[in-house]
This record gives C-alpha cells, sequence and structure tokens, in this order.
C-alpha cells in the first residue's frame, strides 16, 4: 500500500487549533514583504511634486515629447520587426519539413542568451571605423554605414528580442488542433488562406503576449540605445540623474512607468480576449507543412539570423580575446576577476534573499483563494515590469533620503533592487511546483503530531526544492545580467563585469571587454538551456 493510500483515510481528522492564528500571521508577513517591496516607488512621487508648477511645463517641454516620441517610435519598430522575424521561424521549426529541425530550433532561441547591450557592442566594433569588417571592405572600395543611431538600435533590438515571440509562438503551435487545418483543406483552403483562417486566429494570443514581452524589453532596454547613441527615455532619464537634476529624472521615471502600465494594461486585454482561439478537443499538434524541394532554401532563414546574432558576436568577442581591440595596449582600464567575483556574490546573495522572501508569498498564494493572498502575490510583479532605470532612480532618492550612510551606494541597495526586479521569477517558480505537491501529504503529517514547520520541513520542502533551485538560479542569471540598477547603486569602486563592460565601451576599448563578454554569453545560455529543457518536443 503506497504512502498516499494510507494517510487519505486521516485528512479529515486533522485538529484545526491555533490555525487562525498562524493563518492571520502568515497573510500579514507575506503582505507586509510584498509592500515592502514597491514602496520606494514612491519616493518619485515625493521628488516629482516638489518640482510643483514646472512638473507639467517640463512634461510638456518639446525635448520631452521628442523623446518620448522616439521612444515609442522604437518600441514599435522592434515589436513589428520581432513579429516578421519570429512566427516565420516558428512555423518553419514546427511545421514545416525542413531537415534538423530541433538543430534549428535550438538555434534560433539562443539569442534570447545574449544580452542586447554585448550584441550592440558587437555590433559597434565589427562595423564601426576601424572595425575587422570595414578594414576588410574598404581595399575593395565598399563603404559600410553608420550602425549607430536608431536603425542600427531597431536592428539589434530586434535580433535580440525577436526569440519573446518565436517561443510563445511555437507554444501555440504546438497545442494547435490540427483537424482544423486539415478541415479547411479539405474545404479547398490553400496553404495560404488556410493559415490565415484557421491557423493564424489559434496562435494570435501567443503572437501577442511574445509581441508584450519584446515591447516592455525594448521599452526598458538602456545598454543597447546608449551603445547606439540614440536618446530614448531611458538615457534621458540617466543625463538628468547625472547633471543633478533628481526632480526632472522623478517625473520621467513616472512617465516611463506610464508608458509601462499601457503595455500592461493592453496585455491584459489581449490575454483576456481569447474569442480568436477555437476550444476544440480534436487531434493536437501542428499540421505538418510539406515544402517539397523548398525546404532546403528555407533553412537559409533560421542560418540567416543566427549567422548575424550570434555567430557574429561570438567571432568578434573570440577576436578580442585572440588578439585584442582597440584600445587594449593601454593598461589604464584592464580587467580583473574580481569583477567576475563582485557579480557572482551579489547575484548569490539576490538568489537567496529572493528565495526566502517568494517562500512565503507563493505558498500562502498557493493555499489560499481569498483576494488578500492574491494581491499579494501579484504587487511583487509592478518591481518586475519597472524598468531598471526608474528602479535604480528610485532607490537612490530612497537611500538619500532615509539613510544616506547606510544605504547610498551600497551592496545591500544593489541586492535590494536585484530582488525587486527579479524575485517575481522565483515566485512563479515556487507556486508551480506548490501546486503539484499533494494536500493530503501534509494534512497526514499534522495528523501524526508534526507542527506546521515540521510538516513543511520534512513533506513540502523535498518536494518543492526543484521549484526553488529553478527559481534562485533564474534570479541569478537576470541578476548577472542588469545594468542601470549596478550602475546607478553600486559602491564606489566595486565593479562587475556589466560594469566594466559599459566603462570599456565608453573608453573605446572593446578588446577588454572580450573575457566578461563570454563569461556573461556562458551565463545567460544556462539560462535559456533551463528553459529549452522544459520543452517535450
Amino acid at each position: 500500500m503506497s504512502v498516499r493510500e494510507r494517510v487519505g483515510p486521516l485528512v479529515d481528522r486533522v485538529p484545526g487549533e491555533g490555525d487562525g492564528i498562524a493563518t492571520g500571521a502568515y497573510a500579514a508577513l507575506a503582505t507586509v514583504l510584498a509592500v515592502a517591496l514597491v514602496l520606494p516607488l514612491g519616493w518619485l512621487v515625493v521628488d516629482a511634486a516638489a518640482l510643483g508648477p514646472r512638473a507639467l511645463e517640463l512634461t510638456l517641454d518639446s525635448q520631452t515629447l521628442e523623446v518620448l516620441g522616439r521612444s515609442v517610435a522604437l518600441v514599435t519598430v522592434v515589436t513589428a520587426g520581432s513579429v516578421v522575424v519570429g512566427v516565420p521561424l516558428a512555423v518553419l521549426t514546427v511545421q514545416a519539413s525542413i531537415p534538423f529541425r530541433r538543430f534549428w530550433t535550438v538555434l534560433v532561441a539562443l539569442p534570447l542568451a545574449v544580452p542586447s547591450y554585448l550584441g550592440a557592442f558587437a555590433a559597434i566594433s565589427a562595423f564601426g571605423p576601424r572595425g575587422p569588417l570595414s578594414d576588410a571592405l574598404a581595399p575593395l572600395g565598399v563603404s559600410i554605414p553608420n550602425v549607430e543611431g536608431f536603425a542600427g538600435a531597431a536592428v539589434v533590438l530586434t535580433l535580440y528580442t525577436y526569440p519573446y515571440v518565436f517561443l510563445t509562438t511555437r507554444a501555440s503551435l504546438l497545442s494547435l488542433d490540427a483537424s482544423l487545418v486539415e478541415a479547411a483543406r479539405t474545404l479547398n483552403c490553400g496553404r495560404l488562406e488556410s493559415f490565415r483562417r484557421v491557423t493564424l486566429p489559434q496562435i494570435l494570443p501567443g503572437i501577442a503576449a511574445g509581441a508584450l514581452l519584446v515591447a516592455l524589453y525594448a521599452l526598458a532596454d538602456f545598454g543597447t540605445p546608449n551603445f547606439m547613441n540614440v536618446e530614448v527615455f531611458t538615457q534621458f532619464i540617466y543625463s538628468r540623474h547625472n547633471a543633478n537634476m533628481g526632480g526632472y529624472a522623478a517625473l520621467l521615471s513616472i512617465q516611463l512607468l506610464a508608458v509601462t502600465g499601457v503595455i500592461l494594461a493592453a496585455e491584459s486585454w489581449i490575454g483576456a480576449d481569447d474569442s480568436g482561439a477555437y476550444a476544440s478537443r480534436g487531434n493536437r499538434g501542428a499540421a505538418e507543412l510539406d515544402l517539397g524541394l523548398w525546404r532546403y532554401p528555407a533553412m537559409a532563414l533560421p542560418a540567416l539570423v543566427a549567422l548575424v546574432a550570434l555567430v557574429l558576436p561570438i567571432g568578434i568577442f573570440a577576436m578580442w580575446f585572440l588578439r585584442g581591440g582597440p584600445g587594449y595596449e593601454f593598461a589604464r582600464l584592464s580587467f580583473s576577476w574580481s569583477y567576475g567575483w563582485n557579480s557572482v556574490k551579489v547575484s548569490l546573495l539576490a538568489a537567496g534573499v529572493s528565495v526566502l522572501v517568494a517562500l512565503p508569498i507563493a505558498l500562502r498564494s498557493v493555499r489560499t483563494d481569498s483576494r488578500l493572498s492574491s494581491l499579494t502575490a501579484r504587487v511583487p510583479y509592478v518591481g518586475y515590469a519597472t524598468p531598471g532605470i526608474v528602479l535604480a532612480i528610485a532607490l537612490v532618492s530612497f537611500s538619500l533620503d532615509v539613510s544616506p550612510e547606510l544605504l547610498y551606494k551600497s551592496i545591500p541597495l544593489v541586492v535590494f533592487a536585484y530582488v525587486v526586479r527579479f524575485m517575481p521569477q522565483a515566485i512563479g517558480s515556487i507556486q508551480t511546483s506548490t501546486m503539484q505537491v499533494d494536500s493530503r501529504l501534509i494534512e497526514a503529517a499534522r495528523t501524526l503530531g508534526r507542527s506546521r514547520l515540521e510538516a513543511f520541513r520534512a513533506v513540502t520542502f523535498p518536494l518543492i526544492l526543484p521549484g526553488i533551485v529553478t527559481g534562485a538560479a533564474l534570479v541569478f542569471l537576470t541578476s548577472m545580467k542588469e545594468l542601470p540598477a549596478t550602475l546607478l547603486l553600486r559602491p564606489f569602486g566595486f565593479d562587475t563585469l556589466v560594469t566594466f563592460i559599459w566603462r570599456a565601451e565608453e573608453a573605446g576599448m572593446y578588446g577588454q571587454a572580450a573575457i566578461p563578454a563570454f563569461v556573461l554569453v556562458l551565463v545567460s545560455g544556462l539560462s535559456m538551456g533551463v528553459l529549452l529543457a522544459q520543452e517535450d518536443n
């Protein structure tokens, strides 16, 4: 007889004494933790309010409106470009009869593992003045247009964000009801017509979900537009902060949050509208698309994308490592492995704190259906949706007002920023694992005289440990790549991999960035491996 069969009859006999007090304390703890994570954002309102009547004047200033228009335009172009690239790649790797589909699936998903600012850094190095490609084509009389500017930023961001659309569209295609497509074909609908009338409505929610993730990323990105010399909201805020215009930076941060809110509202609206998706219990699995002899030329699309987004930057990093790059001979900027240890140290701290904070929030949200527990689990996602530069500005103001001696430019503040930004990854992972735990095992342990803590340690914890480890790993990996929060909040003289790459780019010393760039790509690739390992296909 199994354990579950033995303990099942005991569930109804579990005593409930003290449960109300424990539940109330648990709910209070989860609520306090969630609110504490987003409270510093209120300092933006305080700083912006100090501007008084000038706030409206600065909001309507021509330069502010110009930056707003440019930011929205960049988000629009990158989102559209990601859909144009991501959807065909998803169709090719799921439905089309191209050779080595699994190989192409992994390859075209991997650009998501490369921080976009590293892609921008590599593009500037390769195509800019004195770049290897520019030098190689110069004797042939071929000149490469300047890659910097709006167009360059849009291309780079598209290359490193289209996997969001690719992965969500691919998931929708894998759950597609193939019988509907086959029925359309039997009614003399051609391939394009059946795709437009049957397949597209079913996968549209997946496309929209990926596109909105791209929009949020493009709006919040700091490094890529900066490296490409495109002034968008994130750069505008950073420059005003550096010019000691704290109130103006706070006002701009609130405006950026408002635009983020519009995108999230659109995501909620589209997510709630599933009228385009068919509810069917037919044969799941994407319909096969036989390309015939065209299956070989069709491989050119994923090959070209992988060449530009992966092979080119990795080749540039390898060149820097083997023979150096511009400015490599100067000793005033040299890489130290202590920068790598600094990145690991603060990221590990963030991962540990995130798990400790996420545990009560995630467990409470799973075990209780109340509005309070649901709200408590959702509040931390405000930090996840907040652009890093906005959160950093808010925490700078918070630390200066509350305790500049203890908090300003300190490691605890950096760790707190990482926790606020990335802890929802741990919450989601722990929630998923907790939902799979059979509650009868926990109640049986209580019946046998175990306290709540002992039951958690003996039963729940071992079962949700994989989810805890996954959540901690995701927080660690994303913290390693975070640029704006690290740049603004780190202690003086405290460099990490990303801040060293930032300094190398500003100094034009690309060769010095080879090692940290390789390390970041390797570490980021681990997160992509975790994601792809979840696929059953």
